[in-house]
């Protein structure tokens, strides 16, 4: 594989992987439930929770600070003789990190990969931008504007 084509399957597997993290669990387990009979599931890593360090930086671009810890779940689990899946979840839902993990090493198996995409991967997405973009008009009706004025102008 070159360079190029494995910068674009990182590319695309990062993209599911953050659509799958912020998904419902329920959409998750819907979406399983329509996929029929799969190969065994080998769980190489148990759904496990932990805490990750949240770093930020002052004014986005300036010295680093740690901002605070976050809860997270972390999987990895094997399909039949495929590819490694990994899942990463905010909070404590063990079940929510292993059925990303699932579809992670799916939708890396070529065969499945386009009906994953098509079927569940892109509504997933389309729903996750509507709301982003419901939340934002909503905040948006909040905005305040604040200016001050140079002494003389008044």
């Amino acid at each position: 594989m070159t360079n190029q084509a494995d910068h674009e399957n990182q590319a695309a597997r990062k993209r599911w992987l953050g659509v799958l993290s912020r998904a419902r669990r329920d959409e998750l387990e819907q979406a399983l439930t329509t996929l029929g009979d799969l190969p065994p599931v080998e769980h190489v890593r148990p759904p496990e929770p932990g805490m990750v360090m949240l770093r930020g930086r002052v004014g986005g671009t300036g010295d680093a600070f740690n901002l605070g810890e976050a809860t997270v779940t972390r999987c990895a689990v094997r399909v039949g003789a495929g590819a490694l899946g990994v899942g990463y979840t905010l909070g404590r839902d063990r079940r929510k990190a292993e059925l990303v993990a699932l579809f992670d090493a799916l939708l890396q198996d070529e065969t499945r990969q386009a009906r994953l995409q098509r079927d569940f991967i892109a509504p997933m997405q389309q729903r996750q931008a509507l709301q982003r973009e419901a939340t934002s008009r909503s905040a948006a009706t909040s905005k305040v504007e604040f200016f001050t004025f140079v002494r003389g102008d008044a």
